[in-house]
């Protein structure tokens, strides 16, 4: 008789861990409180524009993505970015500068100083901090960077990966892998050389080199997909309450549709954003749920804006563009959407997806929606030399948006482990463990699996 696993949320984690357990042969539960897959992966089609208001992309940094993506009957929708979109800009005494992508245009570029950039030089001879786990970015990029690097490359980067504050993230949490590469190697440029030899063995890719991709109608494909292949198996509009022991099985006591339910299982799988799961197993236990609830998710709204092609002055040859915090605009960033994938709008359009709030500026808010959007269309147009007002204006706002791994970090991760180790059966996932990416979430989907299996 086949063990049964409920699976806590349709997000991407859950449903790649669900997909992977079924076809390991256990029998499978979705539990999902929306009506549809895909937690943050959301994508509509307005008038001639595709909008995807979370991911608008992932990474290729394993094979498992191409694995589940062709397996589910996605591969002839699956698109790497053009090639133009290895161009990243950054936004410095309002202008864009490309981000050197080789030596030569490191040592060309005017966005760090002669000074900056003979003070990157000296980071193989930095020796290692005493901080330990207790390192902010900030802190770690200035030891072994500098300032002028820490305000005009990682600030931005932070803000445009976590929609981050570089001075409250724990390099160690946020960043294992730049962590790693001092503790393991001694130095950042010594870890990069040789921390490529150790990829290639495990056939993973770093996020620098990994390949860009999407789908052709946009992120949430890919959850929809692999919902087509579960299901039955996925249950929708339900809402879950508690969970509790019962014997030798797990008892999930959930509302479907107003009509309480329960479930029981071998094991739960939790991929419900922490501030959720928190109210799930206050009953269970209460110092988890504690942890659970302290994760801060800050405010992030995405705005979405369609301009006539003309009218975009600025040629579009890139990714997009990033805005330290120095830079003190109302806005975190941008993408040139329709310039990344096809099929985002019609030709003679142009569409974009701009960033607004996160840690470093939730009290923008203040403000009110309909003045800040409007703050922000005005200071996008100037740095993009657009002419005219857009033809489409949408946009999202994730109250809880992107989980922050701040200082102290390491504390929630050790005692989800120790909660684990207690209640044998139950494992918690999700974009607050283990990493935010796309390509984070469905490599450890994978690790799910041993841990089930063990």
């Amino acid at each position: 008789m086949s063990k049964k696993v409920v699976v806590l949320g349709a997000g991407i984690s859950g449903l790649a861990s669900a997909y992977w357990l079924n076809k390991k042969g256990y029998e499978v539960k979705v539990l999902e409180a929306r009506n549809e897959p895909g937690g943050s992966m959301q994508t509509e089609f307005v008038d001639d524009f595709l909008i995807d208001y979370g991911p608008n992309s992932g990474l290729e940094t394993t094979p498992l993505i191409r694995q589940i993506v062709d397996e589910v009957g996605l591969s002839e929708e699956f698109v790497y970015a053009n090639e133009s979109s290895k161009n990243r800009y950054i936004l410095k005494n309002g202008e864009l500068h490309a981000l050197p992508l080789n030596p030569i245009q490191f040592f060309k570029t005017k966005l760090f100083s002669t000074k900056a950039k003979f003070r990157l030089m000296a980071e193989p001879f930095i020796g290692k901090s005493e901080d330990g786990y207790y390192q902010s970015v900030a802190d770690f990029v200035r030891r072994r960077l500098g300032i002028e690097f820490l305000d005009y490359a990682i600030d931005p980067f932070v803000s445009g990966v976590f929609a981050g504050d570089p001075e409250k993230l724990s390099v160690k949490s946020a960043f294992p892998k730049l962590y790693r590469l001092e503790e393991v190697y001694g130095g950042l440029i010594k870890g990069m050389i040789k921390g490529a030899k150790e990829r290639k063995q495990r056939e993973e890719k770093s996020k620098q080199s990994a390949k860009m991709f999407s789908f052709l109608n946009g992120m949430q494909s890919l959850p929809k997909a692999i919902a087509n292949k579960l299901k039955e198996n996925i249950l929708y509009n339900c809402v879950v309450n508690k969970v509790k022991k019962e014997r030798d099985k797990w008892e999930i006591f959930y509302e479907m549709n107003g009509q309480e339910n329960r479930i029981y299982s071998d094991y739960i799988l939790s991929t419900l954003p922490a501030y959720i799961a928190s109210k799930v197993f206050k009953e269970q236990d209460p110092e988890l749920s504690k942890h659970l609830s302290e994760i801060y998710y800050p405010p992030v709204m995405v705005l979405y804006l369609g301009f006539i092609k003309e009218n975009v002055k600025r040629l579009l040859d890139g990714f997009g563009f990033l805005i330290p915090s120095k830079e003190k605009k109302h806005f975190l960033g941008a993408i040139w959407s329709s310039a990344i994938f096809p099929n985002r709008c019609s030709e003679d359009k142009a569409a974009f997806t701009l960033f607004i709030g996160g840690a470093r500026s939730p009290q923008l808010f203040d403000i009110g929606i309909e003045k800040l959007i409007e703050i922000v269309i005005d200071e996008f147009k100037e740095i993009m030399n657009i002419k005219g007002e857009p033809v489409l204006v949408k946009y999202k706002l994730w109250e809880k948006a992107i989980p922050q791994y701040n200082l102290g970090y390491i504390e929630y991760e050790r005692y989800f482990e120790k909660f684990e180790r207690e209640n044998h059966g139950i494992y918690l996932s999700g974009n607050y463990r283990g990493g935010i990416s796309v390509g984070d979430c469905i490599k450890n989907s994978e690790k799910i699996i041993n841990l089930v299996e063990s």
